[in-house]
């Protein structure tokens, strides 16, 4: 994943507003950037309705465009038996746990978003302002502000929901 031009990451709230609206827009923006902008490696973390959705759509979208790569970066263990290993690289092409990461406590889910940050060239997030907490900012809501101070190209899919 040297050539982070040609990466997209995805991040979102845990839960998300699916429609198929959305799904079709997911779908045509995933093949643009495939077409147009020669992305052809698609990060994903965990624990969000927005993942697992994205995923579905890229791992349709690679039996058209089989060059494709899915890598999962995981937030939890380092250290995986060939077991686990197998069982993950049935949904994608690669997987690993930062080692940046390590010892990174509770805030290991922000640091493994960073990650994923940096090695991308655009973002397809799902961030509602209505579902961000008054009181604390969501997940979603720290890597939005990281990923734009990085200059990343940013593409919120969440104002479709018809």
């Amino acid at each position: 994943m040297n050539d982070e031009v040609h990466t997209c990451y995805f991040f979102g709230h845990r839960t998300i507003n699916e429609t198929e609206k959305l799904k079709m827009r997911l779908y045509e923006i995933i093949e643009y950037l495939i077409m147009n902008e020669k992305v052809n490696i698609f990060i994903f973390g965990s624990k969000s309705r927005f993942y697992d959705l994205c995923h579905e759509i890229v791992t349709q979208i690679k039996e058209k465009y089989p060059h494709i790569k899915r890598i999962y970066v995981r937030a939890e263990y380092p250290n995986i038996n060939d077991s686990y290993e197998a069982y993950l690289l049935k949904a994608y092409e690669n997987t690993y746990y930062p080692e940046r990461i390590i010892g990174s406590g509770r805030a290991v889910y922000v640091q493994r978003n960073y990650e994923m940050i940096n090695k991308s060239g655009f973002c397809i997030i799902y961030y509602d302002k209505e579902k961000t907490p008054v009181k604390r900012r969501s997940g979603t809501e720290i890597a939005l502000a990281y990923a734009l101070k990085q200059g990343k190209r940013i593409i919120n899919v969440a104002d479709i929901y018809i």
